[in-house]
C-alpha cells in the first residue's frame, strides 16, 4: 500500500528536530590518545600545516586565522598519534591544541596565569590552558569532487559529501564493500547477493539494479570508468580492509564535472601511508558462519622522507547462506609507498585481489519451511556442470563454487607539485585489469507442488540422488548462468591550478581507455526439489513439464561472444570565485568525447561465428554546474547548486540496440552546521532524468523519463560523558512521467523506498584498564516496488546490529551482532518474474568476533 507524501514530509520534520541532538559515533580521547596516523607534512605556513594535519588524520581542528596568521609550522614526517602531531606542529607558535567535548582540537593560545599569593611568587609561573571555546572554523578536508583532489574544507563545500574514518569502517563491520555505503544517506544498497554483485540506487536515478550510477575510486582515481556492466559493478573489483583509512561519498554536486563524469554517486577510498616509525597491526577474525580471516598491515619509513604501508587479508567462510563448501574465499594485498618533496609529494600503489563469494538469488520465499535468513538453493548437488557454449553444441564444465568475483590488480599513483606563485600541478593515475566473473544458480518461473507437477507427469518424481518426493513437495526450474568477463582499464586525470585574486582556476584533462571480454552462457533451466542444497530431479522430468503445471517458466537458454572498447577524452574548466567573505560561486564545464567499438556473436541463441553485430560508436556532450555557497558564521552555512550531466550507453546497451545518452538535471539546496558538539548537513533534492532505456537480463525493455524530490538528513552530535548519537534519513517521491509501457506512467520508480532511516547510538566508557565503546544500529526502511509496473510490493522493514569493542593494552577485541532480530526484508523481487514468486531476502542472524593486535 503506498503511503501519502505528506505523511514522508511529517517524517523528514521529525527527523530534522532529531537531528539537531543527535551526532556521530566517535572515539573518546582516551582512544585517540593511543592511535597513531602517519604524516608527511612540509614546513610551510601554520594555518595549511593544520589543514594537512585534518586531511592526513581524519580529526577536526578548529582555530581563528587570525590567531595563526604569520606562524611558521616545522616539518612532520612519520606516526604520531594526534596529540604528539599537533604538539610538534605548534611548537614554538605559543599555541595549544585542546580537545573539546565533540571531538574536535581547538587551536588557542596559551595564558600565563600568575598567582600573587607568597608561596607561588616564589614558584615559576605555570602555563595553564583555558577552556576551550566553540570553533570559530573546523577544517576536514575532503578530496572528492575537488579538481585534481585539490581538496576543499567539508564545511564550506557547495555539494553534499560523507566522510567515513577507518573508526567507523571498524564498527560498521561489512560484509561487503557495498553494506559500506549504507552509511550514505541518499543511498539505497542491496547486498542480499553476497561479497559481489550489489544493488545501488542513488536519490530516485532509475535503474533495474547493479550499480549504474556508482563510481568506486581509489586513492582519487576511479577503479573502473564504466560504472556498470552487466553482471559487473564497481564495488564488486573492490574489498576494504585494514589498508583503508577513510571514504568520502559525494552525490550529485560537481561530479558531472570531475574524474569520470559520474553524475550520481562518487566515492574515493584512500588508503593508510607511511611514518617516521614501524607500526602495524594483525587481526583475527571468526564467526558462527565458519568465517576464519586474518588482516595484517604494516607501515614505516624505507628512506629519507619516504614511507611504506602493506598489507591484506586471507579469508575463508560457507557463507550465512551455507552452500556445504567453502563459498567465500579471498585474499588481498597492497602496497602503497608515498615521496615526500620540498614542494610536493609523490604516491605509488598496488592492490591485488583474488576474492569471490557465492551469488545469492531471489527464491520461493513463499514455500512451507524455507529460513529466508539463512537458505541457498545451491549445494554441492548442483555446484558442479556441463553447458552448452556456442552453436555447435559444443561443452564446457564449469564449478559454480566459483561464485563472483574479482581476480585482478589496481596499480595506480598521483603526482602534486605546487611551483609557487599560485600554481600547482595535479596528476592521478590508475590501470586496472582482471577477471570479474559471476557463476551462480538462477531461478525461472515460480514453484509449484509436486501433486501440479503429477498432472502433467503421473508417478513418482525422484531426485538424482534417489530421493522420492512427497505430493506436497516443492519443485522449481533453476538454471546455471556463467558470465565470464575480462576487463581492462587506464586511467589519467592531470590539472593545472593557479590562484588569480579571488579566483582560483582549474583545467583539467581526463582521458580513459577500458575494455570488457565476455563469455556467457545462461538460461540452462532444469527442475530442482526446493529444499535447501537441493538436489536435481531425476529423468525424463524436463523445464516444459513444470512450465505445462503451471510454473511460468520461459526454460531458455542463451550465449554470446563479445568484445568492447571505449574512451573517453575530456577537458573541465573549473572556477571558485570568492565574491566577498561570506559568499562563493563555484562553476564548472566539461567537454567530454566517448567512443567505442563493440563486438558481439549470439548467434542466434548460441555463438556460432556466422553474423557477429558490429557497433562502431562516437558522441560528445558538454556537462557543465554552478554552486552557491554563504557562510551564514564560522560555524553554519548554505549552498545551492545546479548540474547538467549525462551518461553513455554501455556495451550492454549497444548489444540490446539502445544507443540513447541519458541526461540527468540535479538541483540541490543545503544547510551544513558544525558547532561544538552538534553537525548537521540537510541537503534538499530534485532530479529529472530523460532517455533511460533498459532492461534486466531476460527481462522485459523500457524507456523511461523519471524525476524524483527529497530531502537527505545527517546528523551528529556527541556528549561529554561518552554518549554519542548519529543519524541519517533519506526521504523522497520518484515518479514515472514518461513510458514506453503507457500503464507504468505515474508509478513509483522500481526498488526505490519512500523514505529510510538509520539511527546509532555509541557509548564509551573505561572500565578499571579497559576501555569500551558500545555501539548499534537501527535500521529502518518503507516498502518498495520489485518492478516499474508497482505490482510487487516489497514490505518495510526495520533491522538492529549490536557490537563492543574493548581495547586493552595493545589488544582490540570485537564482538558484532549483525540482524541481531533475524529480520527477514526483502530487497528485490525476481526481474524476469513479477507474479511475486520469488524474491531475495537480507542475511539473517550472524555474529563475529575479532582479536587485534597493535605492535
Amino acid at each position: 500500500m503506498r503511503r501519502s507524501f505528506d505523511r514522508r514530509l511529517a517524517w523528514g520534520s521529525t527527523a530534522a528536530a532529531a537531528l539537531m541532538m543527535l551526532a556521530t559515533p566517535a572515539a573518546v580521547h582516551a582512544q585517540q590518545q593511543r592511535v597513531t596516523y602517519s604524516f608527511d607534512i612540509p614546513a610551510q605556513d601554520l594555518s595549511g600545516a593544520l589543514r594537512a594535519f585534518g586531511q592526513a588524520s581524519g580529526q577536526q581542528v578548529a582555530f581563528d586565522e587570525a590567531t595563526v596568521r604569520g606562524k611558521r609550522a616545522p616539518a612532520l614526517s612519520g606516526a604520531y598519534t594526534a596529540d604528539a602531531a599537533l604538539k610538534r606542529l605548534l611548537s614554538g607558535a605559543g599555541l595549544s591544541a585542546q580537545p573539546t567535548a565533540s571531538g574536535v582540537y581547538a587551536i588557542r593560545a596559551k595564558t600565563l596565569l600568575v598567582a600573587t599569593s607568597a608561596q607561588s611568587q616564589a614558584e615559576p609561573a605555570t602555563a595553564v590552558e583555558p577552556e576551550p571555546e566553540t570553533p570559530s572554523q573546523v577544517e576536514e578536508v575532503i578530496v572528492v569532487g575537488t579538481p585534481g583532489g585539490k581538496g576543499i574544507d567539508k564545511l564550506s563545500a557547495s555539494f553534499a559529501v560523507t566522510t567515513v574514518n577507518a573508526d567507523d569502517i571498524a564498527k560498521a563491520s561489512p560484509k561487503s564493500t557495498a553494506e559500506l555505503l549504507t552509511l550514505v544517506p541518499g543511498v539505497w544498497v542491496e547486498t542480499s547477493g553476497g561479497v559481489a554483485g550489489a544493488n545501488v540506487f542513488v536519490r530516485g536515478f532509475p535503474a533495474t539494479g547493479d550499480a549504474e550510477f556508482l563510481t568506486i575510486q581509489l586513492q582519487g582515481a576511479p577503479i573502473y570508468p564504466p560504472s556498470t556492466l552487466s553482471f559487473l559493478e564497481n564495488s564488486s573489483i573492490f574489498r576494504v580492509d585494514e589498508t583503508v583509512s577513510r571514504m568520502e561519498a559525494l552525490r550529485g554536486g560537481p561530479n558531472p564535472i570531475f574524474s569520470n563524469g559520474q553524475p550520481g554517486l562518487t566515492t574515493n577510498f584512500q588508503l593508510k601511508d607511511g611514518g617516521e616509525e614501524t607500526h602495524g597491526l594483525v587481526k583475527a577474525s571468526t564467526s558462527d558462519y565458519g568465517l576464519r580471516r586474518i588482516d595484517g598491515v604494516l607501515s614505516g619509513k624505507l628512506a629519507d622522507d619516504l614511507f611504506f604501508m602493506v598489507g591484506g587479508y586471507a579469508t575463508r567462510s560457507h557463507g550465512v547462506r551455507d552452500t556445504q563448501f567453502d563459498n567465500e574465499n579471498g585474499q588481498q594485498f597492497t602496497v602503497n609507498i608515498t615521496k615526500r618533496m620540498e614542494n610536493g609529494k609523490f604516491n605509488l600503489y598496488g592492490r591485488f585481489t583474488d576474492d569471490h563469494g557465492a551469488w545469492y538469488l531471489p527464491f520461493a520465499v513463499n514455500v512451507p519451511g524455507i529460513d529466508r535468513g539463512e537458505y541457498t538453493q545451491l549445494g554441492e548437488a548442483s555446484r558442479f556442470h556441463t553447458l552448452q557454449v556456442n552453436g555447435n553444441g559444443a561443452t564446457r564444465s564449469f564449478d559454480l563454487a566459483d561464485g563472483r568475483g574479482w581476480k585482478g590488480y589496481v596499480i595506480g599513483g598521483s603526482f602534486e607539485h605546487d611551483f609557487g606563485d599560485g600554481w600547482t600541478l595535479r596528476d592521478r593515475f590508475s590501470v586496472t585489469k582482471g577477471d570479474a566473473n559471476t557463476y551462480g544458480l538462477v531461478p525461472d518461473g515460480g514453484a509449484v507442488t509436486v501433486s501440479a507437477l503429477n498432472t502433467v507427469v503421473p508417478g513418482a518424481i525422484k531426485t538424482r540422488g534417489g530421493a522420492t518426493l512427497a505430493s506436497t513437495d516443492y519443485v522449481q526450474n533453476w538454471g546455471a548462468w556463467i558470465v565470464e568477463k575480462q576487463i581492462e582499464a587506464i586511467t589519467n586525470d592531470l590539472s593545472l591550478s593557479k590562484t588569480f585574486g579571488a579566483h582560483a582556476l582549474s583545467a583539467g584533462y581526463y582521458a580513459s581507455s577500458f575494455s570488457s571480454d565476455d563469455f556467457w552462457t545462461i538460461g540452462n533451466f532444469r527442475p530442482m526439489q526446493v529444499k535447501a542444497n537441493g538436489d536435481y530431479l531425476a529423468a525424463p522430468i524436463t523445464c516444459a513439464n513444470l512450465a505445462t503445471a503451471g510454473s511460468g517458466s520461459g526454460c531458455w537458454g542463451y550465449g554470446l561472444t563479445s568484445a568492447g572498447d571505449g574512451r573517453v577524452d575530456a577537458i573541465y574548466l573549473a572556477d571558485s570565485w570568492q565574491v566577498f567573505d561570506p559568499l562563493r560561486i563555484d562553476l564548472g564545464v566539461r567537454r567530454e568525447r566517448f567512443k567505442t567499438d563493440y563486438v558481439v556473436d549470439d548467434g542466434p541463441g548460441f555463438p556460432d561465428g556466422l553474423a557477429p553485430r558490429i557497433t562502431d560508436y562516437s558522441n560528445s556532450k558538454t556537462s557543465y554546474t554552478v554552486g552557491v555557497n554563504y557562510d551564514i558564521n564560522a560555524t553554519s552555512g548554505v549552498f545551492g547548486r545546479y548540474s547538467r550531466g549525462y551518461k553513455f550507453p554501455s556495451f550492454d546497451n549497444f548489444r540490446e540496440n539502445l544507443t540513447d545518452t541519458l541526461s540527468v538535471d540535479q538541483y540541490e539546496l543545503g544547510y551544513k552546521l558544525r558547532s561544538g558538539p552538534f553537525e548537521l548537513y540537510a541537503t534538499g533534492f530534485a532530479n529529472e532524468f530523460k532517455g533511460a532505456k533498459f532492461a534486466d537480463v531476460g527481462g522485459i525493455q523500457e524507456s523511461n523519463s523519471n524525476k524524483a524530490h527529497g530531502i537527505e538528513l545527517d546528523g551528529r552530535w556527541r556528549s561529554d560523558f561518552g554518549l554519542s548519537l548519529a543519524l541519517n534519513g533519506t526521504f523522497q517521491k520518484t515518479e514515472i512521467t514518461k513510458s514506453s509501457i503507457p500503464a507504468n506512467k505515474g508509478n513509483s520508480a522500481q526498488r526505490q523506498p519512500d523514505w529510510m532511516i538509520r539511527f546509532t547510538p555509541s557509548y564509551d566508557v573505561t572500565l578499571g584498564a579497559v576501555d569500551a565503546t558500545f555501539y548499534g544500529t537501527v535500521a529502518a526502511v518503507d516498502d518498495r516496488f520489485a518492478d516499474n509496473a508497482n505490482t510487487q510490493v516489497l514490505k518495510g522493514y526495520t533491522k538492529i546490529d549490536l557490537g563492543m569493542i574493548f581495547d586493552v593494552s595493545d589488544f582490540t577485541v570485537q564482538i558484532a551482532a549483525d540482524n541481531l532480530t533475524d529480520s527477514h526484508g526483502l530487497t528485490e523481487g525476481d526481474p524476469r518474474s513479477t507474479s511475486g514468486a520469488n524474491a531475495r531476502p537480507i542475511f539473517g542472524r550472524s555474529f563475529k568476533v575479532s582479536v587485534g593486535y597493535n605492535f
